[in-house]
């Protein structure tokens, strides 16, 4: 609790014995979706007493769990692609089960680049509608290769219009990479979420997305990647470009431009949309300066409370805080331009609001 607040963290993760991952090997070195995973109770049980244990040491009361990224093996043939998501979300839903109060789910989607996303929908209802999760994590690039369509692009649109429907929230959260320039960083996956959700984030920002669908709500983690390193947002650039970004022109150097080559400085800036009600930002960064710009720069009305507890940050001592890296509220409490209205709004109230399925399934 935080100002007797419920303290809501978005960004979890399944948590789940070696039992789980030992089945997706089996999955993908058998090549066979015949068969169905079985995990001891007690097993199941030892894994949610240390998830449980690391929610309550960061004051998290409740988590929405969605599956681990990296597992999600968009990459595979979709006849394996269909039986590993089924059985992910099932077993997120269990988790759910055996802790009603602790855990709500978010999807997983049978993402995979052998056919379109339509093919996600079906999933998308049956979590929503029968298993009670309130949303879904959307993988930007499931071929790891940098060529599925941008997220302002049609091959989306049955996605958006499908979550508007079911009033689920979208989160965008990659995966991994195969771009061969990472392999020699450790754990790239890492900077592969930075890549794929700043390209989200402008794509979203820059498009007619929100205007096509104008109840559609997009989460992007990790601070939505990338933050910007020009002043309102491109300035200058965006001054000049036609609507939604297309056809963009720069003018010739001469005194307006300030005699230099590039765009001039002269020109009339174009409103941007107000996307307030439609694209919000997770709190998952672990370093305060970082961490401290993007709630500036997206500003809080737009941040929810995210930890990713347990997960990459649990194994390192903040030394800020004195506590591990993935206790975010602490993070957020030293943040001295916050007041505890803004730490409330960022762990209670945003979370409510872009996740209103909440409500039925958990508030009601």
């Amino acid at each position: 609790m935080y100002k007797k607040k419920l303290v809501i963290d978005v960004h979890g993760h399944l948590s789940a014995p070696p039992h789980f991952r030992a089945y997706a090997m089996n999955l993908m070195s058998l090549r066979s979706a015949s068969s169905t995973l079985a995990i001891p109770e007690t097993a199941m049980a030892a894994a949610q007493e240390r998830h449980l244990a690391m929610l309550d040491n960061c004051k998290v009361d409740l988590q929405l769990l969605s599956p681990r990224p990296v597992t999600m093996m968009h990459w595979e043939r979709p006849f394996l692609v269909d039986k590993w998501t089924q059985t992910t979300n099932d077993l997120i839903a269990t988790q759910c089960k055996l802790h009603p109060k602790r855990f709500v789910g978010i999807a997983q989607l049978p993402q995979t680049t052998y056919r379109g996303i339509e093919s996600c929908l079906p999933e998308l209802t049956r979590c929503i509608r029968d298993l009670g999760f309130v949303g879904a994590i959307v993988n930007p690039d499931p071929g790891g290769n940098r060529m599925t369509p941008g997220m302002n692009d049609e091959y989306w649109f049955p996605l958006y219009e499908k979550a508007e429907e079911l009033d689920a929230t979208l989160i965008v959260h990659p995966s991994v990479s195969r771009d061969p320039r990472l392999e020699i960083i450790p754990h790239s996956y890492q900077y592969n979420n930075l890549t794929e959700e700043t390209l989200a984030t402008q794509l979203l920002e820059r498009s007619d997305v929100f205007t096509r669908f104008p109840r559609l709500r997009v989460v992007v983690c990790h601070c939505g990647g990338a933050l910007r390193r020009l002043l309102d947002h491109g300035g200058v650039m965006d001054a000049l470009a036609t609507e939604h970004g297309r056809d963009s022109r720069v003018l010739p150097s001469g005194q307006e431009a300030g005699s230099q080559m590039g765009p001039g400085f002269g020109s009339v800036r174009k409103a941007k949309p107000n996307l307030s009600n439609n694209l919000f930002f997770d709190t998952c960064a672990y370093d305060s300066i970082f961490l401290g710009a993007a709630i500036r720069q997206h500003g809080s009305n737009r941040m929810v409370f995210g930890t990713e507890v347990p997960g990459t940050g649990s194994g390192v001592l903040n030394p800020e805080t004195g506590k591990p890296s993935d206790d975010v509220l602490a993070i957020l409490q030293k943040l001295e331009f916050l007041d505890d209205d803004d730490i409330v709004k960022m762990v209670h109230d945003n979370p409510r609001k872009v996740f209103p399925l909440l409500e039925k399934v958990y508030f009601s």
